[in-house]
């Protein structure tokens, strides 16, 4: 999420209620960004509703910036806005989420084949360091680091393709499925697979290889996707 106050580094951080306190549309923005780490982290699940009452007295904010925050998680995908009752998280049909996925699929590749060509030796190092990273965290199963540094692996791999309008298309999508990938790294053994999945675009990115850079990271998302069907349905 982006951060819109630098923080001295012997100071705590503010609570979420303060951070939502800012004057301004910084307000409205950071209430939004707050909302949608709680969708995309899984705490906030599909379905779900979004009071606009409740969410004003946990952030110590009027309704109004909650609204507009409402509405601009609306506007990406990541809430859907229902008339006279409370919006709720992202719910899409079978045949929508198999879409996205299935698009998601495409940019990534596309994403991946380009850093295999563009990627400078600082982001190469970067990447290795993030698998490396990576790899640590699977040993010690922590599902919700690995979550998180998953997001900074592939979003490295957007920045590496050197074509700002592919990332921000990509990152979009990532976005609005995160609530539902993030479900499947529950699955058992899910960490290591992944990470092996990893693998095998990381070394082809590195050996320059643009075809085989695409071919495995569709055949990743195409997992997650897979993944995520199987654990919803034996959850």
């Amino acid at each position: 999420m982006p951060e819109f106050l630098q923080i001295p580094s012997s100071a705590p951080p503010p609570s979420p209620a303060r951070r939502a306190r800012r004057r301004g549309t910084t307000r409205t923005a950071e209430l939004r960004d707050l909302i949608a780490e709680e969708i995309v982290c899984g705490r906030l699940g599909p379905g779900m509703p979004l009071e606009e009452v409740e969410i004003a007295r946990r952030f110590g904010v009027s309704r109004t910036p909650v609204r507009e925050a409402i509405r601009e998680l609306t506007a990406i995908g990541l809430v859907e806005a229902r008339a006279h009752r409370s919006a709720i998280v992202s719910r899409p049909s079978s045949e929508r989420l198999r879409a996205m996925f299935d698009t998601l699929a495409e940019l990534e590749g596309l994403c991946a084949g380009l850093a295999a060509l563009k990627m400078t030796v600082a982001e190469r190092r970067r990447l290795q360091e993030l698998h490396g990273g990576l790899a640590k965290l699977v040993e010690g199963d922590d599902v919700r680091r690995y979550h998180r540094m998953n997001e900074q692996f592939h979003r490295t791999i957007y920045a590496g393709s050197h074509n700002d309008y592919l990332a921000e298309l990509t990152s979009l999508t990532r976005t609005r499925l995160s609530p539902f990938s993030h479900l499947q790294f529950r699955a058992l053994g899910r960490l290591n697979h992944s990470h092996a999945e990893h693998d095998k675009v990381v070394a082809a990115i590195l050996r320059r290889d643009r075809p085989a850079a695409v071919a495995a990271m569709r055949r990743h998302i195409s997992t997650v996707e897979i993944t995520y069907e199987r654990y919803i349905e034996t959850a």
